[in-house]
């Protein structure tokens, strides 16, 4: 490949690996994306040999920064949780992992940071300041916290405990559709949810993704909160073009 680009953004899921070369100009993909499965066993091992044939497919030069996404908290390139991937990257530095199987520096990140930094630089938070809190509503919540632009990392919102429950536990999208649940009634979980996010940091925008915000009219509506609340705009290509910016901007 030969196309000119700023950044590759490779992002791990629970169910596939993807990666493309990104126009952070433009905050867009350079080239088609690579799709290939997460492997069964998803193993340090076993996921780091898959990004390395997303990297070859795409054969970026030596200076080109790469950002990686997991799902699960990063400190300092270390992998302290283990969500949708196997338990054995807890305590694994991945950011040496990959550095030295690939033969170049990586920047690790969690999913939702990345998606995050993708939403407020490209995406439905673009150019707004202050207290942004992106939440991704899926299997669990993922969230973002960016003051000004920057990113507090790992902020793990779907952690807070609400009336003796994890609130992921009650108002991710998972409990909709395992409990039953009308919109209406979720909506009313989201409802205590989002206000107590509001009520400690006391934001200036929520941005809503995760693949239910295609649906966002049937329930963003229905929630009453002083915060702008509105469905991200990057659907699945924010987590490799925010890994590839925060790449960047680290190298």
């Amino acid at each position: 490949m030969s196309t000119k680009y700023d950044a590759l953004g490779i992002d791990i899921g629970g169910s596939g690996i993807k990666g493309a070369p990104v126009d952070l100009g433009k905050g867009a993909f350079a080239e088609d994306r690579l799709r290939i499965a997460t492997p069964d066993l998803s193993t340090p091992e076993a996921v780091c040999a898959v990004v390395e044939q997303v990297i070859d497919h795409f054969s970026p030069k030596k200076q080109v920064p790469i950002g990686i996404t997991l799902p699960a908290v990063v400190t300092h390139g270390v992998v302290r949780t283990a969500a949708n991937i196997d338990s054995s990257w807890i305590g694994v530095d991945a950011a040496a992992l990959f550095a030295d199987r690939l033969d170049r520096e990586v920047h690790m990140v969690n999913d939702a940071d990345a998606a995050g930094v993708a939403e407020r630089y490209y995406g439905a938070a673009k150019d707004r300041d202050g207290v942004v809190v992106l939440t991704t509503l899926g299997t669990g919540i993922g969230s973002a916290l960016i003051i000004d632009g920057q990113l507090v990392p790992n902020t793990e919102l779907g952690h807070l405990e609400i009336d003796g429950h994890v609130a992921e536990s009650r108002a991710a999208e998972s409990a909709r559709a395992r409990e039953g649940l009308t919109i209406e009634q979720w909506a009313e979980r989201l409802q205590t949810y989002y206000t107590r996010v509001e009520d400690l940091l006391w934001p200036d925008l929520f941005v809503v993704g995760g693949g239910i915000s295609k649906q966002a009219d049937t329930f963003l509506p229905l929630l009453d909160l002083r915060t702008e609340i509105v469905p991200a705009r990057l659907k699945n290509k924010a987590g490799i073009i925010g890994a590839a910016r925060l790449a960047a901007k680290s190298s």
